[in-house]
């Protein structure tokens, strides 16, 4: 067959369409653009807001139109939480978040009976962790090694405990196995990534956490960059951060999940932290790493919150000086609690305080970004366009350099000379 896939949502389902096209490569089939023709078309699917589930059937609506005779497979985190949503779509197979090698086989089944099939279980009784085969296909620079799945907050503005299931967490052998291996075949950088990679190793209940993986990988492929995910501010203790300091190729580019900067918004999130502890990860950070990259993520328009409200997150974010942000209006998820709570925000409002939170964010990224002008800087490159190759330092930021040789896959220091705000560009240092 010849295979396409169409990916939405996170790192964790990039990193699960990666593990599919291998999987399908190993059993003889051939993986295609999505654009391109092709037997079967697979959208791996994001259910994180109603916005999600909409891009999501409009990219099956084109599938099936652009490809009337192919497979059309419907995988991920929408079909998982909302099956209903699947029927009048044309779908051949249905599939949720669970069982890829099982995919591949109903994958197979559906183009030789075409005979449409739905198989899907249920997330919450989940308890084993599925492991499946990291990196990706030829080209790549940075690997991505899933190491825990499952998550078991229960934000009230998220559905993905559902979609998910449980914390289940990849076994340190296995990981560290994992990350020898994708050094091995090339690999310059390792991001570890999963739902919520901060719990990992809890349901093995003997003392082991996110740090002693973190120790293993590191030390299982020393010749790559490893680089953390998303984590909880609970996971940037005194002693995550004195350990992780000693690991040499640890990238000091920290994702802290933050959402608000507003105590009474994160109670009403059910977050498990308030701003005085999330500040608390940030000064850690600083002490312990130089200059360290620290991003995150923040919802405005929440429900129930005030202008004074939003005017708290501005100054603590301000007080935190990120590197980076992300910054969404809050987007109603039907099935959670959210959904339903009262003082629901006007999408006018929601967008003028998405727009004043960049303008503060694009501020404090300038900043960062300033600082490094005049200094050298290790740069793994990953492409070239029109003469200029583009690859990111250990802390995140993108640096361009004007170059004829090929950089793909190769680290080299950069001198930087100059910055627009978003992007840093530098000269090839010998």
């Amino acid at each position: 067959m010849k295979v396409a896939f169409y990916t939405l949502g996170c790192k964790v389902n990039q990193y699960e369409t990666q593990a599919l096209e291998q999987l399908l490569t190993q059993r003889g089939h051939t993986v295609v653009p999505f654009e391109e023709e092709a037997d079967a078309y697979i959208i791996n699917t994001c259910t994180v807001t109603a916005v999600s589930d909409k891009k999501s059937r409009q990219v099956i609506r084109r599938a099936r139109k652009n490809a009337p005779d192919a497979v059309i497979a419907v995988c991920g985190c929408y079909p998982q939480t909302h099956p209903k949503d699947m029927e009048g779509l044309s779908i051949d197979l249905v599939a949720g978040t669970n069982d890829r090698n099982g995919f591949v086989e109903l994958l197979e089944k559906t183009y030789g009976e075409r005979q449409p099939i739905t198989h899907l279980d249920d997330a919450l009784k989940r308890r084993a962790f599925e492991v499946l085969p990291a990196g990706g296909l030829e080209g790549r620079t940075r690997a991505m090694l899933k190491v825990e799945d499952g998550c078991a907050n229960f934000c009230t503005y998220c559905i993905i405990p559902y979609a998910r299931g449980p914390v289940r967490s990849l076994p340190m052998e296995q990981a560290e196995r994992e990350a020898r291996t994708l050094q091995q075949e090339g690999y310059r950088e390792l991001v570890l990534t999963g739902i919520e990679i901060s719990s990992w190793g809890r349901e093995f209940k003997d003392g082991t956490s996110l740090i002693d993986l973190v120790e293993a990988i590191c030390h299982a492929a020393p010749e790559c960059r490893v680089r953390l995910g998303s984590l909880e501010p609970r996971t940037v203790t005194e002693e995550f951060c004195r350990r992780a300091a000693q690991l040499p190729n640890l990238c000091p580019h920290f994702h802290l999940s933050m959402q608000s900067g507003c105590d009474t918004v994160l109670k009403r999130m059910n977050r498990k932290y308030d701003t005085a502890r999330f500040y608390e990860s940030v000064s850690l950070l600083r002490q312990h790493f130089e200059d360290p990259g620290i991003t995150t993520d923040m919802i405005v328009g929440f429900p129930g919150e005030s202008e004074e409200e939003f005017a708290s997150t501005l100054a603590f974010i301000q007080k935190c000086a990120f590197s980076a942000m992300h910054i969404f209006p809050y987007s109603r998820r039907p099935g959670t609690p959210a959904d339903k709570m009262p003082g629901q925000v006007l999408n006018a409002v929601k967008e003028d305080r998405a727009h004043r939170g960049a303008a503060v964010a694009a501020a404090m990224e300038r900043t960062f970004l300033e600082r490094w002008v005049g200094k050298t800087v290790p740069v793994l490159f990953e492409e070239e366009r029109d003469g200029h190759w583009r690859g990111y330092t250990t802390r995140y930021t993108e640096v361009w350099v004007k170059g004829e040789e090929t950089l793909h896959n190769v680290i080299r220091n950069v001198k930087i000379t100059s910055t627009d705000g978003s992007v840093l560009r530098g000269e090839l240092v010998d």
